[in-house]
């Protein structure tokens, strides 16, 4: 038997009434927020894609940036899983034994951090450092995938708070260090088979 922490004496209240608001909610809001909770990380590739579309157009320092922003969440989703399997947290649906919106998850698919929330605040971090708008577009994004994973039953609050800091942190730390090396490495890729992808035609 694995033994796994209980999250629900740090907030497992807010979590119970995040979900009592969720029971009683209209069906179509509940459906489009589950939607969301499940695809809503497809509109960040598309954001993605479209932050280095644009740099590619500017210069290859630009596309650089933007082709990091992928790294940077692989990065962020790496350190999450590590936190996950050190702190080995129930899911909520599981140690407070509610029904929710999303399936609970089976025995060992920990809670915390949020995989979800840091996957988002990574994204929305580094592509600020692509474009203010996209970053600032992503960051909308990132909140409201962190509340509906709330929402859905998924995650305590402190779950997705935490996942949060891990991929902004992530994302902050990778870019800022990115952005000290980016002429020498810029000039380095252009030389490579990677041109295509830095600088277009």
């Amino acid at each position: 038997m694995i033994l796994a922490l209980d999250g629900s004496p740090v907030d497992g209240r807010a979590y119970l009434d995040v979900v009592g608001l969720a029971r009683h909610a209209p069906a179509w809001l509940n459906d489009t927020v589950s939607a969301w909770s499940t695809y809503g990380l497809a509109l960040f590739v598309v954001l993605m894609t479209i932050g280095w579309w644009l740099a590619r157009r500017a210069d290859a320092a630009a596309s650089v940036t933007a082709l990091a922003v992928p790294v940077v969440v692989a990065v962020a989703f790496g350190v999450d899983t590590v936190l996950k399997l050190v702190v080995r947290e129930d899911r909520p649906c599981r140690s407070l034994r509610v029904t929710t919106l999303e399936a609970c998850p089976a025995p060992g698919d920990w809670s915390f951090p949020s995989n979800h929330a840091a996957i988002a605040a990574a994204a929305a971090v580094a592509l600020m450092f692509v474009s203010r708008r996209l970053g600032a577009v992503a960051a909308v994004a990132a909140a409201a995938m962190a509340v509906s994973r709330v929402w859905v039953g998924a995650h305590y609050p402190h779950d997705v708070a935490a996942g949060v800091v891990v991929g902004a942190l992530t994302g902050l730390v990778v870019m800022t260090v990115l952005r000290g090396h980016l002429g020498a490495l810029a000039l380095r890729l252009t030389g490579t088979r990677l041109r295509p992808l830095l600088v277009a035609p």
